[in-house]
């Protein structure tokens, strides 16, 4: 018996009933041999760690554009406290850490640069629309390339969580259901966090019927919400909050939709960047064939329309290359001789 044979009767004997086993994944789009130390799971977060795309991360904005401060949020900094938290609560309920732990670290990967202005106006310019969970399964299945091949080949656990993370949507796992709620306990408290840095909002604007449920301080708050999951989901039917907990958790998101992601000095580079989007697409569409050959092949070869391939190509992009190209293609260059 090898060391992942023997970590798969572990996930078996130790994991509640209702954790999803390694052993027993729905598997994998094609087959492959499986590895001798690591479960399926185990892979496929390796996957997804070494992968273009989760580098890219560090790069692209959470909701503050190339904040010149070292401490605000980027997409990668999210993705790692979104999976810390979602660790904890799997750990916590005994499900499968190591399926929770890579849906938490794929979940972004579709993600446009700029943030969701980037989202925003991509869904607006392609014709079959734009969503970032979407674009996330695009990426591991299509547009990574792994030993010449292209996507990552994730089992379907995997993908499912990450395709359906988004609030509105249902998981098929139970850890799937904590990578949706750990997403919003983190993206609202850091976001909090990084507002009242940015002097957007005072804590003393947050509303006390909130803080004096879940905690005045960033730390108690995120202790408050995992706390709340894990002590109502312990039945194991749905990852929850409790209906108070819920409820304060929704009222802090409605908060920063009104004072903070709609904030005039936080969205104050809104019409730039939407401005940059904008003519790079204009561009590729009328200069199609100067698209990198990679997205090139990838039109060739499916049956994709030219639009979706532009889409694929800005997505990907980072706010610092995003910018870089628009300045390639737009901005003249002192003529040398």
């Amino acid at each position: 018996m090898n060391i992942r044979e023997t970590y798969e009767l572990f996930e078996i004997d130790y994991l509640s009933l209702e954790a999803s086993k390694s052993k027993y994944s729905k598997g994998r789009m094609f087959e492959e041999d499986q590895c001798e130390i690591r479960t399926d799971f185990q892979r496929d977060r390796d996957r997804i760690t070494h992968c273009k795309a989760f580098r890219r991360l560090k790069h692209k904005t959470q909701v503050f554009l190339s904040p010149e401060g070292d401490h605000y949020r980027t997409r990668l900094t999210h993705t790692l406290e979104v999976s810390q938290i979602s660790r904890t609560i799997a750990r916590s309920l005994k499900l499968n850490e190591d399926l929770t732990e890579a849906i938490a670290l794929g979940h972004d990967l579709g993600h446009t640069p700029f943030g969701h202005t980037g989202e925003k106006i991509l869904n607006q310019l392609t014709e079959s629309g734009f969503k970032h969970n979407e674009q996330s399964l695009r990426v591991v299945d299509l547009l990574e390339i792994r030993n010449d091949k292209k996507g990552l080949n994730l089992t379907f656990e995997v993908r499912d969580g990450i395709l359906n993370h988004p609030l509105g949507y249902e998981p098929k796992t139970l850890e799937g259901q904590i990578v949706s709620i750990s997403d919003r306990i983190a993206y609202i408290n850091h976001d909090i966090d990084d507002a009242i840095r940015a002097n957007i909002i005072s804590q003393e604007q947050i509303p006390e019927k909130y803080l004096k449920h879940i905690g005045s301080t960033h730390g108690k708050r995120i202790n408050t919400m995992i706390v709340d999951v894990i002590e109502n989901s312990k039945n194991l039917e749905k990852i929850k909050m409790s209906d108070e907990i819920s409820e304060c958790t929704k009222g802090l998101r409605d908060f920063l939709f009104e004072n903070v992601y709609y904030n005039k000095i936080a969205k104050s580079e809104d019409e730039k960047t939407t401005f940059i989007i904008e003519k790079i697409f204009e561009y590729y569409a009328k200069h199609f064939d100067a698209l990198p050959e990679f997205y090139l092949k990838i039109y060739e070869e499916n049956k994709f329309t030219k639009n979706e391939v532009i889409k694929d190509y800005i997505a990907g992009m980072t706010d610092r290359y995003a910018m870089k190209i628009f300045e390639d293609l737009y901005i003249p260059k002192p003529w040398k001789r």
